[in-house]
Formats: C-alpha cells, sequence, structure tokens
C-alpha cells in the first residue's frame, strides 16, 4: 500500500472541511501538492488552473463573495505567492473568507539565499495577520489547515499556510502523538447567533421609534437580511441607500430604495442622507463621511458584526454587535409603525422621478455610443438570478447607477480595494460557483489589457462544462484610462494627460473570437439592445466590444464648489477633449 504523504493528507482534511474547488497555478514548489492533485481519485477536489495567481486570489475572493464559503487559492512559492497579493488584499479589505496556500524552498535551503526564496512568513503577515504559519513538520499539517479554515470562516478574513516542498513529500501524520508539545484540532465551525441584548435593542428602538425621518445605509453585511431590512423600512417608514457591496441587498425596483450613495451614487440616496433624522447603518463600513448627514444633525444607530466598524464613519448614539439579520429580526418587534407616512411618499416620488431622469440620460446622443446606454439596456434584459460583476473604473460608476438588480440576483466588484483587474475573474468564478446561472462582467480596456484578455482564456478553457455557458464580457472600449483622467480634471485641476491616459489598440472581439466566444462589435448605439439579445440567447460566451464615449460625464449626486473649480481650471488648461466635455456635462444637467 502506497504510504500518505503530507500533500495527499492536505487534500483529504479540505475535503473534510467541504472544499470542492481550489484556483491556482502549478509550480516547483507545490509539486507535491500538484501530484497529490492527480493521484486523488476518490471524490476529488477539482483544480481550476487559472492564467495567473493574482487571478486565483481574485477567483477564491469572488468565490467568498458568490458562496459565503471559504475560497482556496494555491500558489507556488516565490513569484508565485507574491502574485497572489493583490487578490488576496481585496478579499482581506471587503471581509471575505480566503485561505491561501502558498509553496516554500525546502526546510534545509531556507535563509541560504536560494533560488525563489523569499520570506513568505512575513510577506504574508499584513495580509493574512489574522493566521499565517509554515508547516515545518507533518505533525503541523492538521492544524493549520484546521485554524486557517476556521479562523478565515469565523473572523471573516484572509489566512495563509506555507508549505515547504520537501514537508508536502514527507509522510503524512495523520494524527499527532498525544504528548507534550501537541496540537490536537478538529473540523468544522458553525457560526454562532449573534446578537445585542435586549437592553441595547430596546435603546436603538428608542431612537428609531422618534424620528421622523429615518434614512437606513444597508452594506455587505446585510446581504442575507433583505427581507428583514424590507420590515424595518416599512415599518419605519425608512428610504433605503445602498453602498457599493450592498447593491443586492433589495431589488432596485423597490420604491422606497434609493440607490447607490457615494461618489457613483444617486441624487435621491443624497437627499435622503442630507434630510434624514434619524441614521440606521447596517452591515456597512461605507468610506465617505461626507455623503453622510452632517454630524449632530441626525440620531444613529449601527448594527455590524464586527466592533471594529462602528462609529467609524458616523457617532453612532447605539452601537449593535450582531448579525444583520438575526438584529433585525430582534429589533422588529420593538420598532412602532409610523403613522405619518409623507417622508415615505417624499422618498417614492424622488426615486421615480430619478429612474424616469436615468433612462433619458442613458438615451443622451454620444460618439459613438453612450456608456450609460450599455448598462442601462441591460436592466430590462437580465436574465433571472443573473450574477452580474464590474471591474474598478467608470464600469463601476455606470454599473452602480444604470444597473436594476432583481430579486434573487448577486452582484459585486471590489469595494475597499477598489482594484482594477477583478472583473472577469469574478465574472469567471460565479460560473464555477453556479454553472446554471448567466454571469456578466463589464470591464475597462484598461483592466482587459491589464489581466483580463488573459483570464479570457480561462474562461475559453472551462466553459463546456458549464450547464448553462452563457458567460458574457462586456468591454468599455474607449482607449483611456476613463477613470483616472475624470478624476485628474474633478480632483487636480488638470486637462487630460495624453501620454498616461491614451492606452493602445487592442483588438479584443478578434482575440475573443479566436478562443471560441461569440463577438459583437457594437459601434452604433442603436444597436445596443440588440448586441445584449445576441450575447444573452447564446450556446456559449459572448465578448461584447463596445465603443464607448470616453467624454460622458460620471457626474456624482452633489457637486462641491472644489471639484467645479476644478473641472473648470482642467477646461480652461486646454483639455483635449474639452469641447465634448462641455457639451456632454450640460446636456447632462439639463435632465
Amino acid at each position: 500500500m502506497a504510504r500518505k504523504l503530507v500533500a495527499d493528507f492536505m487534500l483529504e482534511r479540505l475535503k473534510e472541511w467541504g472544499v470542492t474547488r481550489i484556483y491556482g497555478y502549478p509550480g516547483d514548489g507545490i509539486s507535491g501538492l500538484v501530484a497529490a492533485l492527480g493521484r486523488d481519485d476518490k471524490d476529488p477536489i477539482a483544480f481550476v488552473q487559472t492564467r495567473h495567481e493574482e487571478e486565483a486570489a481574485f477567483m477564491a475572493c469572488a468565490h467568498a463573495k458568490w458562496t459565503g464559503e471559504v475560497g482556496v487559492c494555491l500558489a507556488t512559492s516565490g513569484p508565485g505567492a507574491i502574485h497572489l497579493l493583490n487578490g488576496l488584499y481585496d478579499a482581506r479589505l471587503d471581509h471575505q473568507p480566503v485561505f491561501a496556500i502558498v509553496g516554500q524552498q525546502a526546510r534545509s535551503a531556507i535563509g541560504g539565499h536560494y533560488q525563489q526564496e523569499v520570506d513568505l512568513q512575513n510577506l504574508f503577515k499584513d495580509v493574512a495577520g489574522a493566521y499565517v504559519h509554515t508547516c515545518m513538520v507533518p505533525t503541523q499539517a492538521r492544524q493549520l489547515i484546521d485554524r486557517g479554515m476556521r479562523i478565515a470562516a469565523g473572523e471573516r478574513t484572509v489566512t495563509c499556510m506555507i508549505v515547504p516542498n520537501d514537508v508536502q513529500q514527507e509522510e503524512a501524520v495523520e494524527v499527532p502523538p498525544m504528548e507534550h508539545g501537541t496540537v490536537h484540532t478538529g473540523v468544522g465551525y458553525t457560526a454562532p447567533r449573534l446578537v445585542p441584548r435586549r437592553a441595547e435593542l430596546e435603546a436603538a428602538a428608542d431612537i428609531l421609534n422618534a424620528g421622523e425621518k429615518v434614512g437606513i445605509v444597508v452594506g455587505a453585511g446585510a446581504l442575507n437580511a433583505g427581507d428583514e431590512v424590507a420590515a424595518v423600512a416599512e415599518a419605519l417608514g425608512a428610504g433605503v441607500a445602498k453602498a457599493l457591496l450592498g447593491k443586492a441587498v433589495l431589488p432596485d425596483d423597490t420604491p422606497y430604495v434609493t440607490g447607490q450613495m457615494g461618489l457613483l451614487g444617486t441624487k435621491p440616496s443624497w437627499d435622503l442622507m442630507k434630510e434624514c433624522d434619524t441614521l440606521l447603518m447596517i452591515g456597512s463600513g461605507f468610506p465617505y463621511s461626507e455623503f453622510l448627514p452632517e454630524e449632530g444633525k441626525a440620531k444613529g444607530v449601527q448594527i455590524d458584526i464586527a466592533p471594529r466598524m462602528l462609529s467609524l464613519r458616523y457617532p453612532m448614539d447605539v452601537n449593535l454587535v450582531g448579525d444583520a439579520k438575526e438584529t433585525l429580526s430582534d429589533l422588529l418587534p420593538l420598532l412602532q409603525r409610523k403613522s405619518d407616512r409623507s417622508w415615505r411618499e417624499k422618498i417614492e416620488k424622488e426615486v421615480a422621478s430619478w429612474w424616469e431622469d436615468e433612462a433619458k440620460r442613458a438615451d443622451l446622443g454620444a460618439n459613438p455610443i453612450n456608456p450609460e446606454k450599455l448598462f442601462w439596456e441591460l436592466s430590462s434584459r437580465l436574465p433571472h438570478q443573473a450574477i452580474i460583476s464590474a471591474d474598478s473604473g467608470t464600469s463601476a460608476n455606470w454599473f452602480a447607477r444604470a444597473i436594476r438588480i432583481r430579486q434573487g440576483m448577486k452582484a459585486s466588484l471590489s469595494g475597499n480595494l477598489a482594484t482594477m483587474c477583478p472583473g472577469v475573474p469574478y465574472t469567471t468564478a460565479a460560473k464555477f460557483c453556479f454553472p446554471d446561472r448567466v454571469a456578466i462582467g463589464f470591464v475597462g480596456d484598461g483592466a482587459m489589457q491589464m489581466l483580463g484578455i488573459n483570464a479570457l482564456i480561462t474562461i475559453a478553457k472551462y466553459w463546456r462544462e458549464w450547464a448553462d455557458p452563457r458567460c458574457v464580457i462586456a468591454v468599455l472600449n474607449n482607449n483611456d484610462l476613463n477613470q483616472v483622467t475624470w478624476e485628474l480634471r474633478a480632483m487636480a485641476g488638470s486637462p487630460k494627460v495624453e501620454e498616461t491616459q491614451d492606452i493602445p489598440f487592442f483588438p479584443y472581439a478578434d482575440f475573443a473570437e479566436s478562443l471560441g466566444f461569440g463577438v459583437v462589435r457594437l459601434n452604433r448605439q442603436e444597436n445596443v439592445g440588440a448586441a445584449w439579445d445576441e450575447a444573452l440567447s447564446a450556446d456559449r460566451p459572448y465578448l461584447i466590444d463596445a465603443q464607448v464615449d470616453a467624454t460622458m460625464p460620471t457626474l456624482p449626486p452633489h457637486i462641491t464648489s472644489k471639484q467645479a473649480k476644478s473641472f473648470a481650471k482642467a477646461l480652461l488648461s486646454g483639455d483635449p477633449e474639452g469641447g465634448a466635455l462641455v457639451w456632454h456635462t450640460l446636456e447632462r444637467s439639463l435632465v
């Protein structure tokens, strides 16, 4: 009988934790684990071979976002481990549970300036600071997996296990000896029912019942509490604004849902926050305090599972540590239904008006395509239970404003890190997690050239395994690093700097077609709807190469005098696109 090696044991232990899929890329630092994957013929863990370790980490993060499970990624020593970092920081900053396994040089070589030797313990001590350890002997393998998985799940964070390549190929020790200096761990984690005490709930209820104009903000921590949020909003006659990561908490066709808030948000959300006398924040670390009520103008109640996130953006009167769903369930019976619905009626009128105007803004002419139109036309065509991703950049702006989420859909992006490049990996991970659902990703041409082009190859490799092959990547092709260009104008008072902002031509559609994708080369605004119809009725993945107008402004819901002066300065400094910028800005402001 063949010996069971540490690498074989690691895979068995991960299976006991419920892991069914690992995202990664091979290398000699993890040869033992790669060989074990090849030997594993009993209900094997699926290995998704990505094109780059950064893609693997993004997909592990997305796996956690889409499923609630711990995402697992695997990379070799040295450069492979380094490549994981950006995707792991994406997970850490968005509070997603990810367990990273990385290889290392043989123990005897560590400290010897050996090839690909990197101090991984120190490298990962920030991103995986909750738990990062090196497996120095076979008896450690069990505890490192058990604690790494449990801490990732329990604390919703990134953990890391470093495994020297010689340890991987040693004989496994499944049960450590019962002696001094050994650790004996077990499998499993069940989330507790975490709710505040009755007195704290009553204090929160007193504030919410006394408020006449209640505004609610929801984030990712409320994604499992949509019904409870709706019930609380109904009782309080409140409006609900959504942080970006909370986009799917409530459907956008709910009359009192004001949409996104912040720089990418809507005017109804701005008005809700500036006019409310009571603020209820649920599961959100929304970072921009200037979009919240002015300090002292509203009483505040916050619910968050992490105490460190309480009273961080606004000085709250009552801070409730608890799971959003459970806490709202216990809070609801203490709330009094407000008989005066004038505040709610005002909110609903503003929301209805906003969506009417959004349709008009999406129809504004452009050269050649208004990017807002690309998103708006999809909203009415979104398939049941679609999963939508957006990359960072102007694709996130239009995603926030023009995509109308319906019940049962999922949507996400890189929230707190706001990094480029997760758009295609998130979309691809959605297809592995839910192969029978349609996944759609919006990606700017800058992010496509940085990682997205390569990530299309991963889709090409695996799409035939999916029950529903529909997976659509829409490229916002404007040959400009457009978000940064707009930030130069609005924040730095600088015109577009062409030598830093222009990006080279790339035939996205031709490349995708060579991989077996269906493609649409979209350069006429009147064809946007038909392009979506074609892509969403296809029998294979699709890429829409949309030639969008880089001069369409993504105006915030409220423009400060500082922003206006900076924009004017940029125009007066001779912005090469100044004429179109003035026209489109004026045109949008009149809607």
